[in-house]
C-alpha cells in the first residue's frame, strides 16, 4: 500500500502535562519540517529481477541518497540502457491516497496507467519517502551512470526519436502538478499526467524498446501548515476554521472543432482617459462572451473580445499571435505580434513582442501591463488614452489539448533586481580592494640611511 497512517498513543500523568505538551509540540515541528523535504519515487522496468523487496523500510522511513544509489545501481548496470524520468513539479504520497484507487475505486483513480504499468512490469519498486536532496541530484546521477546527457522530450519529439537498446539514453519528461495559474483541479491535472505516461509507454511498447522508468517530483505537493502555528497552540487549532480559498474562474476558450485558444488572467483591468474598469467578471466564466472575429490556423491566431457598452461605446480587444519555424532551434516559436483596442472607429496598437515562447508551451507572466510600475510589457509608439493591466496573465494559441494549458514559459528573467544589486555591490567592493592593494604594493621604502660615524648625507638643491 502506497500510503500508510501512523497512529501513536500517548500516556499522560497529572504531573507531566507541561512536559508532554512541549514534547508533542517539538515532534509536530519536526514532522512539519520533514514533510517539506521528501517526495515519493516510483520505479519500474521491462526487465526482471532488478530490485529485491525492500525489507528495511518502515512507516516514516526516509530513503537517503546513499540508499537510493543502492536501489538504482543494479537497474542501471544490469537493466535497459534507455531510462525515462517523469519529473513532476509537485507530488506527495498523499496524492496517491486522495486521487488513486487505493480503496478499490479503480474507475475513479487518477493513476490508472501508472497502476497498470506497475502491475504488468516484471520489476517495480515504490519508495514512499525519498530525501529531497537525493531527488535534486537524481538527474545528474543518472547522467553520470549512463554517460548520456538528459534529453527533454514530449510526445511529438518522442515519436521522432529512434532509440537503440544498446546505446544509453536519458529521456526527461516534465509533468506539471497544477497549471501555472492554478486553473485545473489536482485530480484533473494528475489524470492528464497519467495519460501522458500511458502514451509514452505505449510508444515504447509499439517500438519494442526495453526501458527503465522513474516517476518523482521536484518538491512535495502537500506542505505542512505554518510551523509557528503548530508550536504556538495545538489545542486552539481544533477550534480554528480555515479561510476559504478564493473562487478560481475558468479560462476563456475559443473553439471551432476543438479548443484552439486559451486565455486567462487573475485580474483584467482597462482604463480609458485614466478611468479604470475591472473586466474580470465580464470575461471569465461568462457563457455568452462575445468572441466574434476570433479565428485560428496552424500559423496564425487571433482572440477577439468584444464588450458593449464599455465607456459608453463598443470596445473590442484583439490578441494577435503568430507561430513560425526557426531553423536555429529546429522548432516552432510563437509570439504575440500586437494587441489592438478598437473603439469608435479608432484603433490603439500595443507592441507585445516579449510575449513569446516555444509553440508547444503556453506563456505566463505575473504582469502584462502598459503601466511602467508593473513591467511595461505593453508598449505603444504614440501616447494613448488606453491603458491595460493583466495580472497573472496566461495565454496559449497553438498545440492546445483540451481545456488545459501546457507547461508555461514564464517571463521572469534570470537577473532580478536583488541579483543586480549584489553583483554591483560585489564589483564595487572588489574595486576598492584592488585599488587598496595596488596602493600598498606601490609603497617604496628608503634605500639609504644616515650613519652617525660617517659623513652626513647632503642633498644638493637643483636650481
Amino acid at each position: 500500500m502506497m500510503a500508510a497512517t501512523v497512529v501513536s498513543r500517548i500516556r499522560t500523568g497529572t504531573g507531566r502535562a507541561p512536559v508532554m505538551w512541549l514534547s508533542l509540540s517539538l515532534v509536530a515541528v519536526a514532522a512539519a519540517v520533514a514533510t517539506e523535504q521528501q517526495v515519493p519515487l516510483v520505479l519500474w522496468s521491462s526487465d526482471r529481477n532488478l530490485w529485491a523487496p525492500v525489507a528495511d523500510t518502515h512507516e516514516g522511513h526516509i530513503t537517503s541518497d546513499m540508499q537510493l544509489s543502492t536501489y538504482l545501481d543494479p537497474a542501471l548496470e544490469l537493466g535497459p540502457r534507455n531510462v525515462l524520468l517523469f519529473l513532476q513539479d509537485k507530488l506527495s504520497i498523499e496524492d496517491f491516497t486522495a486521487y488513486g484507487g487505493v480503496f478499490g475505486n479503480k474507475q475513479d483513480s487518477a493513476f490508472s496507467n501508472l497502476e497498470n504499468a506497475l502491475d504488468l512490469a516484471p520489476s517495480s519498486l515504490v519508495l514512499p519517502a525519498v530525501d529531497w536532496y537525493a531527488i535534486s541530484t537524481l538527474t545528474t546521477y543518472l547522467q553520470e551512470k549512463l554517460g548520456a546527457s538528459p534529453l527533454h522530450v514530449d510526445l511529438a519529439t518522442l515519436k521522432e526519436l529512434k532509440l537503440n537498446a544498446s546505446l544509453p539514453a536519458l529521456l526527461l519528461i516534465r509533468l506539471p502538478y497544477t497549471a501555472s495559474s492554478g486553473l485545473m483541479a489536482p485530480r484533473e491535472v494528475l489524470t492528464g499526467n497519467d495519460e501522458v505516461i500511458g502514451q509514452v509507454l505505449s510508444t515504447l511498447k509499439s517500438e519494442d524498446v526495453p526501458y527503465t522508468a522513474a516517476l518523482t517530483a521536484v518538491r512535495p505537493s502537500r506542505v505542512a501548515r505554518d510551523i509557528t502555528m503548530v508550536a504556538g497552540g495545538l489545542g486552539r487549532q481544533l477550534l480554528q476554521t480555515q479561510v476559504a480559498s478564493p473562487a478560481i474562474h475558468p479560462p476563456v476558450s475559443y473553439n471551432d472543432t476543438a479548443p484552439r485558444i486559451l486565455f486567462w488572467a487573475q485580474n483584467f483591468s482597462v482604463a480609458y482617459k485614466d478611468e479604470w474598469k475591472d473586466l474580470t467578471s465580464l470575461t471569465f466564466g461568462v457563457e455568452n462572451l462575445n468572441l466574434t472575429g476570433s479565428f485560428w490556423n496552424d500559423s496564425f491566431a487571433m482572440l477577439s473580445l468584444t464588450y458593449e457598452p464599455l465607456f459608453g461605446a463598443t470596445v473590442t480587444f484583439k490578441f494577435i499571435l503568430a507561430s513560425r519555424f526557426y531553423p536555429v532551434s529546429a522548432r516552432y516559436w510563437f509570439a504575440m505580434e500586437r494587441l489592438e483596442i478598437h473603439s469608435n472607429g479608432s484603433v490603439a496598437h500595443f507592441n507585445v513582442s516579449q510575449v513569446t515562447g516555444p509553440s508547444i508551451y503556453s506563456f505566463h507572466c505575473e504582469y502584462v501591463s502598459s503601466v511602467s510600475k508593473k513591467g511595461n510589457l505593453l508598449v505603444t509608439n504614440v501616447p494613448s488614452v488606453w491603458q491595460m493591466t493583466l495580472h497573472n496573465f496566461q495565454i496559449q494559441a497553438f498545440n492546445v489539448t483540451g481545456e488545459q494549458f501546457s507547461y508555461a514559459s514564464d517571463c521572469a528573467g534570470f537577473f532580478s533586481p536583488g541579483i543586480w544589486m549584489g553583483l554591483l555591490t560585489t564589483l564595487f567592493m572588489l574595486f576598492i580592494f584592488t585599488y587598496g592593494l595596488h596602493m600598498i604594493l606601490s609603497l617604496k621604502t628608503m634605500d639609504r640611511f644616515d650613519d652617525h660615524k660617517g659623513p652626513t648625507i647632503t642633498l644638493t638643491q637643483i636650481v
